[in-house]
Formats: C-alpha cells, structure tokens, sequence
C-alpha cells in the first residue's frame, strides 16, 4: 500500500501445510464476485498483470503477462482450484521456475472484500524479488479496480526499495 514516502512492506511469511507461502493482503471496496472477477477474467486481468488464453474448464490456460511486455512469452498455468468467488490455485509451469499461487477473498460485509494473495515459496527463492513484485502487482490490480490507470504506479517505487525489507522478514522466519 502507498504512503506519502511511498510504497512500505505489507507482505508475511508463514508456514501453510509445512511449506513457507508469502502471504500479501489488500482491502476492497467492492464485492468479492467484483474482485473475484478482477483476478480471472482475461481482460480484466490484462488491465493490471495479464491475459490469459485457453479453455480454463480444462484445467490449463496459456498466460501472458503483458505488463512487462505485449511481446510477452507464454506460461502454461494449472488450474488446482477454483470455488468462485472464494479461493483459486494454480501452478506456473516448470519454464522460469515453477510456482504455486493462490488467492481467497473473503467479503467481511457487504461490499467490503478482502484478498489473501499467497505464493509457496521454493527453497532458494528470491523472496527480495519476489515480495516487492507482488506489492507491485497487487496495487496495480487496486489502482485499476478503483478505475485508474494501473501504470500510475511506479516499478521504481517498489523494487529495490521494499527488496531490504523483504530479506529482513525472510531471514527471521
């Protein structure tokens, strides 16, 4: 989330069914079908992270992630889960590392959803990459629910400067 200084860390580390998951929230004001809605649909997903391509009833769907670059290459992503519009997992395929991410939305009342974004971390990764990122992402998608533009959020603002951070709560988990 922004402060006036700009982004801060909102990420944890925990353990889920023995493994450790980095676990980020963010706070909406919308419905969880809204949200849920955000996360899958491929042009709306384009609007912060990506498209997808794909029949997702069959479990796999090609993703793009067309915000680093609408030459972006293609990954094969496994559909694990999918409880509309509570919780989905997946996994990226093996090409760049494969990673098992998640999300659940919970709508505390009406109108007010919250998302836990998690991935499973693999032994060696790069969580001072990686947790940035996320932020990153995860405020493009608040940028963009909101109805901004998703590119008034700065790379720069998030990596390297929430990188020290991320290490510190790596290194003390």
């Amino acid at each position: 989330m922004t402060e006036n200084n700009g982004p801060s860390i909102t990420g944890t580390v925990c353990k889920i069914d023995g493994h450790p998951n980095l676990v980020i929230l963010r706070r909406f004001r919308a419905t969880a079908d809204e949200i849920w809605r955000e996360l899958t649909e491929s042009a709306r997903l384009e609007r912060w992270i990506g498209r997808w391509e794909g029949d997702p009833a069959s479990g796999n769907v090609t993703f793009y992630m067309t915000s680093e670059s609408q030459d972006a290459a293609p990954e094969e992503y496994t559909i694990l889960e999918c409880d509309r519009p509570r919780r989905f997992a997946g996994d990226t395929s093996a090409a760049g590392g494969a990673w098992h991410l998640w999300f659940e939305l919970a709508e505390e009342v009406p109108g007010d959803t919250v998302l836990t974004f998690g991935q499973r971390l693999n032994p060696g990764e790069d969580v001072g990459s990686i947790g940035p990122g996320w932020e990153y992402y995860l405020d493009r998608l608040v940028a963009a629910q909101a109805g901004l533009a998703a590119d008034t959020v700065a790379w720069d603002d998030y990596f390297p400067a929430l990188q020290p951070a991320y290490e510190r709560l790596v290194a003390a988990d």
